[in-house]
């Protein structure tokens, strides 16, 4: 009988040895040798012995048999499992899914087989058989993944208390099975439909309304995937601060880390046109990415690690009785509706820009609405990240995350609730690249600016401000389904712009920042060197807000209006250079704000003329 400690490296094992067995699997299919043994299972044309006949018979008879070693060491893994592990203990029952997937695993390939849903066959029922296998292969994985962990020590998962956190895993769970569906899916077109023209030839197939369902999905898959690919980033950065353990620190830079990798691995599949060799890295590094976030959640769900929104709460002062009205008015505070108008409104006005006129009453409403709870939930995420830099702060001292009027668990949980809601609505109401590009905006926040930059350099907002830059190419999007160069040059003028408007605000309040720790520039270098670095960014900031007037349907009623606000700019900058009191600062900071929402509703009046 092994020790605990063998049969773990024998679990470890079977976990490696799962990966080129999966790969052969996808060699199968991509190499059309899913016919070798015609619609005999087990046997091969009624015989264990095909060697020597056609390659298209090796390779699929080969793959069987790698597929029964991997059953009889599934199977001696659970009857370990329970011979050396007392009764309760999570690796017999992970144990015991291992071989029950892999049992399922076996039989999925069995009917894909007798249905003769192979080679060339292009059903729908052929599509849905293929997702099944592959969910049941992430399944399976994750189950052997989960008893390797359990048998090397980890302790078990405790679902108690985990609050938003848990459900944020769990979706992160569902959305990475649904992407590796539609990969199936497409990898599936990409073997009976290759793509034999150029891209743009690729593209006009799939967006034919009479193109075969196979090729119509290939559209669809890297939005998808770069939508859950986002969220994993995000997900990933709040499992590092809110379950603080060296493992899940780890972990999570892994699932970051591979989701880049698989994201290039993609890009490159679709630049060569997806031959086989890349379509194998790319489901290889899938399975990675899997496996990465099995490891990473059992950590981060171990009945060890510190809960960081549980240690905040229990910090708080009794809360006094509140009515209804109160309490809605609190949750609505965690959205920080004044910062959201203006993000608002740039979507708004860079929607109609980009329709000519007025977009539809749908479109409208799915754009004001899930553009405004996607904001509001990355502020709500925001809120509870920084509560301990809050707290020390005048400006933010009342936020209901700092008050505990609103727990940071609750706070969590509404600002997940938000984000799932509005990519739902921007996705049917308008389209998933909006959704993508809206999602994109909200883990660049909260993961580039408020963990990864806002406390550890004063090029926090320059960088990091581009979250904010993301509502034009979402309003854009949603329009047209697509992003032109205007809406990128949208995108520019409110990157460069924000660093005027924002370290004005900072002139402002850079006592509480430095109070706080929080390295704002004009904390670290002080006023003359932040109100420099302002007129820096005013000039990139007329010139860039110059731009459009080089695109299509755009007039001299833009130009005009853009000179004029830009010798206005000048002027306001002419007057903080002369003179840094806080008058002056508060006027700097409001005209920007009045710039930017004038250059934006001018530019949609004007493209409204002109298309």
């Amino acid at each position: 009988m092994p020790s605990r400690e063998r049969y773990a490296k024998l679990v470890w094992g079977l976990l490696l040895y799962s990966l080129p067995v999966i790969a052969f699997g996808a060699f199968v299919r991509a190499s059309m040798s899913g016919d070798g043994c015609g619609n005999h299972w087990p046997d091969c044309h009624g015989t264990f012995n095909p060697f020597g006949h056609s390659a298209e018979r090796t390779i699929e008879f080969t793959h069987r048999l790698s597929t029964a070693i991997y059953g009889i060491w599934a199977a001696l893994i659970f009857v370990l499992g329970i011979r050396l592990f007392e009764k309760g203990h999570p690796v017999r029952k992970a144990a015991s899914f291992t071989l029950l997937f892999t049992i399922f695993e076996a039989l999925i390939g069995a009917v894909l087989v007798k249905k003769g849903w192979v080679a060339g066959d292009t059903s729908m029922a052929r599509a849905i058989a293929m997702s099944v296998h592959l969910v049941n292969t992430f399944f399976l994985l994750g189950s052997v993944a989960a008893t390797a962990v359990w048998a090397s020590g980890t302790k078990r998962i405790n679902w108690k208390g985990q609050g938003a956190v848990g459900w944020a895993i769990a979706l992160g769970f569902v959305s990475l099975m649904l992407l590796g569906a539609s990969g199936a899916v497409t990898a599936l077109g990409d073997t009976v439909f290759p793509v034999t023209g150029t891209h743009a030839d690729a593209i006009n197939q799939s967006l034919s309304p009479t193109a075969h369902f196979l090729i119509r999905l290939r559209m669809y898959h890297p939005l998808i995937a770069m939508s859950v690919g986002v969220y994993l980033v995000l997900l990933s950065g709040l499992l590092s601060h809110l379950r603080p353990s060296p493992q899940v620190k780890k972990w999570s830079q892994v699932v970051a880390g591979l989701f880049l990798f698989e994201l290039a691995i993609g890009l490159l599949n679709l630049a060569l046109k997806a031959p086989i060799a890349m379509q194998l890295v790319h489901l290889f590094v899938a399975d990675l990415l899997w496996i990465a976030l099995v490891m990473v959640s059992a950590f981060a769900l171990a009945e060890e690690v510190p809960r960081a929104e549980a240690a905040l709460s229990e910090r708080a002062e009794p809360i006094e009785p509140r009515t209804v009205k109160q309490v809605i008015g609190e949750y609505i505070v965690l959205t920080k509706p004044r910062v959201i108008s203006l993000l608002l409104f740039t979507t708004l006005t860079a929607m109609f820009a980009a329709s000519g006129g007025w977009p539809g009453l749908t479109l409208f409403l799915s754009v004001t609405i899930g553009g405004y709870l996607s904001a509001g939930a990355a502020n709500a995420i925001n809120m509870v990240i920084d509560r301990d830099i809050d707290g020390t702060m005048k400006r933010t001292a009342k936020r209901p995350t700092v008050t505990q009027n609103i727990s940071s668990t609750n706070a969590l949980f509404f600002g997940f609730t938000l984000a799932i809601i509005s990519f739902a609505i921007l996705w049917f109401g308008a389209n998933l690249l909006a959704a993508m590009l809206s999602l994109a905006g909200l883990a660049f926040y909260v993961v580039i600016y408020t963990l990864l930059l806002k406390r550890r350099t004063w090029h926090n907002i320059v960088i990091g401000g581009a979250a904010g830059a993301f509502p034009p190419l979402v309003g854009w999007a949603a329009a047209t389904n697509e992003l032109s160069p205007l809406a990128w040059i949208l995108f520019g003028i409110i990157f460069v712009w924000t660093p005027v408007h924002f370290w004005a605000l900072a002139l402002l309040i850079k006592d509480d920042y430095a109070e706080a720790g929080v390295p704002m520039l004009p904390v670290v270098h002080g006023e003359r060197a932040t109100v420099i670095q302002i007129g820096l960014y005013a000039v990139l900031t007329a010139i860039v807000s110059t731009l459009p007037f080089l695109q299509p349907n755009v007039g001299w009623t833009y130009m005009g209006a853009a000179i004029l606000l830009n010798i206005f700019l000048f002027v306001r900058y002419i007057q903080l250079y002369r003179t840094t009191d806080r008058p002056t600062a508060v006027s700097m900071y409001k005209y920007s704000m009045l710039y930017l929402a004038i250059l934006f509703l001018i530019l949609a009046v004007d493209r409204s003329v002109w298309m």
